[in-house]
C-alpha cells in the first residue's frame, strides 16, 4: 500500500473540503482526492446560511468567508409582470449568523482547501481519481486510475451527484429531473448595482438575476426542451436572454456559462459498511431553494464528530448508524421543498402561472410574514440518533406550558460574555466539542465522579452560564474545569431560552445540536443514557 490514512475522502468540492477540516481539528489523518486538476470555478451554488456559516465558525475559517458574502439578502419572488409575489427576508439570527445570504462559491471553497493547510495530518491530492472500493476486515482498499492502492479504515464519498461509488455499491437514487434545464450566467461589474435577489416566474421563460460580492451578479434562465444545450456558447442568444434585463448586454463581462439540470432524488443509503455517502453523492435537489449546498454542509458536520469520536477511541462504530438515521429526513424534506418551489416558479403553463398569482394576492398578512421570515424552510429535528428525550416535568415549582421539547434540535447562539466580560458569540466563549451548559449552576455538584471522567474522554465542556452582573463572584468560586460565562439578558439570550422552558440543563453535541435537556438535579442519570447514545467506549486501562 502506498498510502494509508484513517479517513479517505473523495471529492474536494466543498463537502469533501468541510468534511476534511473539521476531521482535521480532530487529529484524524485525512487523505482527500480529487479527480480533477484543481478546484471547479463553474457557477454553482449562490446561498449560504446560518447554519453553514456556524459551522465555518466551528472549523475556525468564518472570518476568511465572510468576505466573499452578501449578509441579509433578501429575495423578490415576482410574476411575468414583475409584480411582487413575496418577500423573503428573516432578520433574526438564532444561531449567530444572518439567515440568508449571497456568496461566492468558488472563493469560498478556496478557503477551505486552503484551511487544510493548519493540519499536518491532511493531505490532498488532485488529478486523483478512485475506479474501484474493496472492504475487508480492516477498512477500505480504494484503487485509482493509475492502480495505486490507498488504504483507510472509512471511506466518505462526496464526488458529486454523478457519484461512482453510488454506482458501484447498487445504491437507489430515486427521484425525477426536471424536463427543462437551466442556463446559468455570471457576469462582473455587476450592470444593475441592486443588493438583492430576483425570483421571476414569468410564464414565457422563468429566471432570476441574483447579485453577488465583488461586483458579480449571476443569472438564471429555463432551457427549454426544444433548445440545444450548446445555445449556452452562442452569445447572440445569450444577449437576447439578458436584453429584457439590462441597458445593453453587449457590454457585459461574461465569466461563467453552464447548462444544468434540476435534478430532486436521495440515495436509498447513506452507509454501506465504511463508506458513507455525502453531499450531493447522496442528494441532489432544484437550485431554487438553495439548499444543496447547505444540506452537504451539514451532511459533514453530522458526520464530522462521529467519525472523529469512533477513530480517537471514545466511541464505538455503531454511533455512525446515527448519520443516515438523523439525515436522511431532513434531506427529504428539503428536497420536496425545493422541488416545489421549483415547479412553482419554472412552471410555464400561463394558466398555472395565473392560479400561482391569485393565490399569492389573496394571502394574508400572517402567511406573507411567514414566507418572509422563511418559515418554509424545515429546521432540522431528530427523533432519534445521538438525543435523549425526555418527559415533560410536572413539579409545582413549574409552571404549566405546553412548550416543545428541544432535544434533537439546533441550540441557539446568542452573543454573551467569557469569563472576562469580553462579548463574543457563545461557541466562542465556550470552546468547540460536546458541552453542558447549567443556568446559574456549577455543574460538577450535580454529576458524581464516575460520569466526570467519562465526560473527561469524550472531551466534554462543563460551562456555567449565570447573569452578567454575577460573572465576578461566578468566575472566584467556579472549580478547574468549569467555564464560566455571562449572559447579556433580553432576547436573545441564554436566560430567555431557560426562561421559556422547564429546564436548568442542556446536553449539546458538538454539532450544536441539543442531546438532552433536564432539570439540574436530574443532570448525572440523563448524561449517563446520553453516553450511552454515543456508544462510549471506556477508556484503555
Amino acid at each position: 500500500m502506498s498510502k494509508t490514512a484513517d479517513v479517505l475522502i473523495i471529492g474536494a468540492g466543498p463537502v469533501g473540503l468541510m468534511l476534511a477540516n473539521l476531521l482535521g481539528q480532530q487529529g484524524v489523518n485525512v487523505l482527500l482526492v480529487e479527480k480533477s486538476e484543481t478546484l471547479i470555478d463553474y457557477p454553482r451554488a449562490v446561498g449560504i446560511d446560518d447554519e453553514a456559516l456556524r459551522a465555518m465558525q466551528t472549523a475556525g475559517l468564518v472570518d476568511e468567508v465572510l468576505p466573499h458574502t452578501i449578509p441579509d439578502q433578501k429575495i423578490y419572488m415576482v410574476n411575468g409582470d414583475r409584480q411582487i409575489l413575496s418577500e423573503v427576508n428573516p432578520t433574526t439570527r438564532e444561531f449567530g449568523w444572518p439567515r440568508r445570504n449571497g456568496f461566492v462559491q468558488p472563493l469560498v471553497d478556496r478557503v477551505l482547501l486552503d484551511g487544510l493547510k493548519r493540519f499536518p495530518n491532511t493531505a490532498v491530492r488532485f488529478s486523483t481519481e478512485v475506479v474501484d472500493l474493496l472492504e475487508d476486515g480492516e477498512g477500505v482498499v480504494a484503487t485509482t486510475e493509475r492502480g495505486e492502492k490507498l488504504r483507510a479504515r472509512y471511506v466518505v464519498a462526496a464526488e458529486g451527484g454523478s457519484s461512482r461509488t453510488r454506482t458501484q455499491l447498487g445504491i437507489s437514487f430515486d427521484g425525477e429531473t426536471r424536463p427543462s434545464a437551466g442556463i446559468v450566467i455570471d457576469v462582473a461589474n455587476d450592470p444593475i448595482g441592486t443588493p438583492h435577489a430576483v425570483f421571476g416566474g414569468d410564464p414565457k421563460r422563468s429566471y432570476a438575476s441574483i447579485a453577488l460580492p465583488h461586483g458579480i451578479r449571476r443569472w438564471e434562465f429555463t432551457l427549454f426542451e426544444s433548445e440545444d444545450p450548446s445555445l449556452v456558447e452562442n452569445d447572440d442568444y445569450i444577449h437576447a436572454l439578458l436584453a429584457p434585463h439590462v441597458p445593453d448586454p453587449t457590454k457585459l463581462e461574461i465569466i461563467r456559462r453552464r447548462v444544468y439540470r434540476h435534478h430532486a432524488r436521495v440515495a436509498g443509503q447513506f452507509r454501506v459498511g465504511s463508506i458513507f455517502l455525502a453531499g450531493d453523492a447522496a442528494h441532489v435537489m432544484p437550485v431554487v431553494g438553495g439548499q444543496g449546498w447547505n444540506s452537504g454542509i451539514r451532511d459533514a458536520f453530522n458526520l464530522a464528530w462521529k467519525l472523529g469520536a469512533v477513530i480517537n477511541g471514545a466511541c464505538g462504530d455503531a454511533l455512525l448508524e446515527t448519520y443516515e438515521m438523523e439525515r436522511m429526513g431532513h434531506v427529504k424534506q428539503m428536497v420536496a421543498v425545493s422541488l416545489g418551489m421549483a415547479k412553482e416558479m419554472t412552471d410555464h403553463d400561463p394558466a398555472k402561472a395565473a392560479e400561482r398569482d391569485r393565490i399569492a394576492a389573496n394571502r394574508t398578512p400572517e402567511e406573507r410574514e411567514a414566507q418572509k421570515r422563511q418559515a418554509f424552510k424545515p429546521q432540522p429535528k431528530f427523533d432519534k440518533g445521538v438525543v435523549v428525550h425526555t418527559p415533560l416535568p410536572s413539579f409545582k415549582t413549574l409552571p404549566a406550558r405546553d412548550v416543545p421539547r428541544m432535544a434533537g434540535a439546533i441550540f441557539p447562539q446568542p452573543r454573551v460574555t467569557n469569563a472576562e466580560g469580553v462579548e463574543m458569540l457563545l461557541d466562542d466563549a465556550t470552546g468547540q466539542g460536546w458541552r453542558v451548559l447549567m443556568w446559574n449552576n456549577n455543574p460538577m455538584a450535580f454529576i458524581s465522579a464516575e460520569r466526570c471522567a467519562a465526560l473527561a474522554h469524550l472531551r466534554v465542556r462543563l460551562v456555567q452560564v449565570v447573569p452578567k452582573a454575577q460573572l465576578p463572584w461566578a468566575r472566584r468560586h467556579a472549580p478547574v474545569g468549569v467555564t464560566v460565562i455571562g449572559d447579556l439578558g433580553g432576547e436573545p439570550s441564554l436566560q430567555a431560552w431557560f426562561d421559556a422552558r422547564p429546564v436548568g440543563a442542556v446536553v449539546v453535541r458538538p454539532d450544536h445540536v441539543v442531546a438532552a435537556e433536564c432539570l439540574a438535579q436530574e443532570l448525572d442519570d440523563v448524561l449517563a443514557r446520553v453516553l450511552d447514545v454515543t456508544h462510549f467506549c471506556l477508556p484503555q486501562q
